[in-house]
C-alpha cells in the first residue's frame, strides 16, 4: 500500500460512498466497544446519517484507490474548526494519514479565520491523547455527557496560525 499516493481531500459533491464510510468508522471504532461509557455516537448513526452530516460540515477523506482509509468531518462552530469522527483504517495507522487531515483541516480554519482547532477524545483513550498530542493538541479542558457525574471527554485544541500572506499584510 506504501507505494500508492494517498492525499487528504475534501470530498467533492458527487461522493456517493456512504456505505463505505459507515463501513471504516464502524471498524475504526469497535476498538471502544467495552472500553467507553457511554457508547459512541457512532452506534447511532447510518450511512443516511453520515450523507446528512456532510451536509453541515465538510468531510475529509483519505483513499487508496477507490477505498476510503481515513476520514473526518470538520465543523465550524467559531472561532474554532471542530473535528469530529477522526479515523484512520487500522492497516495504515502510523503513517501520517491522521497528520494530512490535521493539516487539511488547519488550512480550511486559516483560510476561513479560524482560531483554532479543536476536537474531543474520550477519558479512557489514552492512545488517542498521545496521539493528538503528538499532532500538536493540547488538552483545554474535560466534559461530562449528560447523566455522568465524572468527566468522560476530553477537550484538545490546536491554535491556527495565521497565513504568511496575512501577517506580511500587517
Amino acid at each position: 500500500m506504501r507505494d500508492f499516493k494517498m492525499q487528504a481531500e475534501v470530498a467533492g459533491p458527487d461522493f456517493a460512498d456512504w456505505r463505505g464510510l459507515h463501513r471504516l468508522l464502524v471498524e475504526s471504532f469497535a476498538y471502544m466497544e467495552g472500553r467507553i461509557d457511554p457508547p459512541s455516537s457512532l452506534a447511532g448513526l447510518t450511512p443516511e446519517g453520515l450523507e446528512a452530516k456532510a451536509e453541515r460540515e465538510v468531510l475529509m477523506l483519505v483513499r487508496y484507490g477507490s477505498r476510503i482509509v481515513a476520514c473526518g468531518y470538520a465543523a465550524p462552530k467559531r472561532p474554532v474548526m471542530y473535528l469530529g469522527k477522526l479515523a484512520v483504517t487500522e492497516a495504515l495507522r502510523g503513517q501520517g494519514l491522521m497528520r494530512q487531515m490535521v493539516d487539511l483541516a488547519e488550512q480550511m480554519a486559516r483560510d476561513g479565520g479560524f482560531e483554532a482547532l479543536e476536537l474531543q477524545s474520550r477519558v479512557e483513550l489514552v492512545e488517542n491523547h498521545a496521539a493528538f498530542a503528538a499532532l500538536g493538541f493540547v488538552e483545554v479542558g474535560r466534559t461530562a455527557h449528560e447523566g455522568f457525574e465524572r468527566a468522560t471527554s476530553i477537550t484538545f485544541r490546536r491554535s491556527v496560525p495565521p497565513s504568511a500572506v496575512g501577517q506580511a499584510a500587517v
